[in-house]
């Protein structure tokens, strides 16, 4: 049974839907002012898994993400670039779409705008004052964090502590218009020139919680089965998330909290973030290195912990792929003298890993253990490769179950005729020699097998470039 690690409780809990069968699941998106780095493609990717899994086990999921269209950031960036702020969000959510896409992650069921919900988010607020958990302090509204009993639980914060904290960063305007100082921000006053919408307390635009609160409770009930997110929203985002939506409904607001742990950089492993400046860009990354390659670098980690990005850690990723599509190459090049029917000794070995593999990925999403069993069968696919005598029934079973695991990690293998970059390379590298030795005959050779495996050479001044022709 699917045990999974609750934020909220610090144990691992089985997981038990509200509804048999089907999961609703939030996961935070980002805010929109700038390319994502590999840091927010870490949480993509991760929770990207845990819902691969979730729908391979046979559950029907609503995964809703949203995006962060109305914030601070995106006002500084859009005043420096002179764009509209939501001009400038439509620009790197466009950008987001296509690097995740590049990663093989699955869009969300739904991609909810903070600047498409202020209605709701208006309605929301207002229904927050009327049950007393909220004030209207000069255009601000802000929330009676005191109020909700339960504030501080999810990230085990004590309200004292969190007081003294926040006294030292609110500045005296803010100060005046608080009742207490731990109190957070639901709907801020325009400042001139801002974008805004108008509201009951004057023209302004919403803070940063209500928005997840509003987006999340309206696509997917009052009641989610998992919300997830990167561990250094927990506070204050997500407790504050927390205390607005169970204020406003009156009901557990998530069963499950998920968290995933931080990508880290350098010897000291430093958490990579826009704000540190050691951020790698996926936009840019993605220029040099192979999608699958970052997609399997990042699914190759258990959730909860950090993960250490180099390049040594990207060379290894990329050697393991290798492995994997050349298992998947020598088995498929046996169909052509396998027997007709199945093999009995395969389906008793892969009853036996797939036992091995659920056990893994019911452990809290344990993808190292998961992995492992994936490499068992790789191992199983190229002895069954090299043996005497195979049967057709027994390699599509090999193959079958490698694609479907490998598509619970996002990971795509080429079709057994497509050429890896690194074969192509080396293919060039022949081809150079052989033109510098003046063997034209096995250049042109060379050429032609690159040209039947749908690669195009173009020989320039500076060297041969190549791309596929469906590029």
């Amino acid at each position: 049974m699917l045990e999974i690690y609750n934020t909220l409780t610090r144990t691992k809990e089985p997981f038990k839907p509200l509804v048999p069968g089907e999961v609703h699941m939030y996961v935070c998106g980002p805010t929109v002012y700038n390319y994502i780095h590999i840091g927010n493609a870490r949480s993509a990717i991760a929770f990207d898994t845990v819902r691969r899994y979730l729908e391979d086990q046979g559950y029907k999921v609503t995964y809703v993400s949203n995006f962060t269209d109305v914030d601070d950031k995106i006002i500084n960036a859009a005043k420096e670039t002179g764009e509209a702020p939501l001009e400038l969000a439509q620009r790197f959510i466009d950008a987001y779409m296509a690097d995740t896409a590049a990663l093989n992650i699955e869009p969300a069921s739904a991609h909810p705008r903070a600047s498409q919900m202020i209605p709701e988010i208006v309605a929301f607020v207002a229904d927050l004052i009327k049950k007393g958990y909220a004030y209207e302090a000069d255009g601000d509204v802000y929330y009676r964090a005191r109020k909700f009993k339960h504030y501080g639980e999810l990230s085990n914060k004590n309200v004292d502590e969190l007081e003294l904290g926040a006294s030292q960063h609110v500045d005296a305007a803010e100060t005046a218009r608080k009742e207490d100082p731990i109190d957070f921000a639901l709907w801020k006053n325009a400042k001139p020139g801002e974008i805004s919408w108008p509201s009951p307390w004057g023209q302004g635009r919403p803070g940063w919680h209500i928005e997840c609160s509003v987006m999340s409770t309206t696509l997917l009930g009052d009641t989610l089965d998992i919300h997830g997110g990167g561990q250094d929203l927990e506070f204050p985002h997500h407790e504050n998330e927390i205390a607005q939506s169970e204020a406003e409904t009156g009901k557990r607001f998530v069963n499950v909290w998920m968290h995933n742990g931080f990508v880290t950089v350098g010897e000291d492993d430093e958490k990579m973030s826009k704000s540190l400046g050691n951020f790698v860009m996926v936009h840019d990354l993605l220029k040099t290195v192979d999608p699958q390659v970052l997609r399997l670098l990042m699914v190759g980690t258990q959730y909860r912990r950090p993960i250490r990005y180099s390049q040594a850690g990207l060379d290894e990723a990329k050697r393991v792929l290798e492995r994997l599509q050349t298992a998947h190459d020598n088995l498929t090049y046996r169909l052509k003298d396998a027997l007709v029917g199945d093999d009995p000794a395969i389906d008793v070995a892969l009853d036996d890993l797939q036992a091995r593999f659920v056990a893994a990925m019911d452990d809290d999403f344990n993808v190292q253990n998961g992995l492992a069993v994936v490499y068992e069968l790789m191992k199983q696919m190229n002895t069954y490769a090299a043996a005497e005598t195979v049967f057709a029934g027994g390699i599509q079973a090999l193959l079958a179950k490698q694609a479907r695991w490998l598509a619970i990690f996002g990971v795509v293998l080429k079709a057994a005729d497509q050429l890896l970059d690194a074969d192509i390379e080396t293919l060039i590298a022949q081809r150079n020699a052989a033109r510098a030795a003046k063997d034209f005959a096995l250049s042109d050779q060379i050429r032609d097998e690159l040209a039947s495996k749908h690669i195009i050479l173009e020989d320039t001044a500076q060297g041969t470039r190549w791309h596929r022709d469906d590029e």
